[in-house]
């Protein structure tokens, strides 16, 4: 494979792990390909509030596109409510996959669905195969299950080693949301 060749193969990538960082890592990795002109996509699963800093971030400077189709606080909705608006971001990841117009698409928080028992390991092993060859794939969440990992070029786990919140230090604005 040449040079030009390798440099235009898409990857698979996971982040996962029970440590803070795995949506920072995709979001650093989001700003890096705008900077070297790619386009992207980051399509959110289990997430909410759009006071998040990324989602107030990308309004008010549009690097890329962050797509969020839950409007309520998923750490308050039950499995029922989140279940209709799961499968629309799982047929929209499809979707945004099948057309292969991002460089890169990021899909944030989707083992937190797969966990939840919103989606399957093999609806994520689907979008996985949609995926275009030149196009840059990355997973995030907790709990990325095994046939995914087999299947993904890197994966990286975050370990929680040491945390504020242990000591009751409560999530803060801009660190982490």
């Amino acid at each position: 494979m040449s040079a030009s060749q390798e440099k235009a193969k898409g990857l698979v990538q996971v982040y996962t792990g029970e440590g803070k960082g795995k949506t920072t890592v995709a979001l650093g990795l989001a700003l890096r390909a705008v900077g070297q002109g790619m386009k992207v996509i980051v399509i959110q699963f289990i997430k909410g509030a759009p006071s998040c800093g990324e989602h107030l971030f990308v309004h008010k400077h549009h690097p890329f596109e962050i797509i969020c189709l839950n409007e309520g606080d998923s750490s308050k909705q039950t499995a029922a409510e989140l279940r209709p608006v799961t499968e629309k971001t799982l047929a929209l990841a499809g979707e945004t996959l099948q057309k292969g117009e991002y460089d890169v698409v990021i899909l944030d928080e989707i083992f937190i669905a797969l966990s939840k028992g919103l989606i399957t390991t093999p609806q994520v092993l689907a979008l996985i195969n949609k995926k275009p060859p030149r196009v840059e794939l990355v997973l995030t969440g907790r709990g990325a299950p095994k046939e995914v990992i087999e299947r993904a070029d890197l994966v990286t786990e975050m370990v929680a080693v040491k945390h504020p919140f242990t000591k009751g230090i409560r999530a803060r604005r801009g660190i982490e949301y």
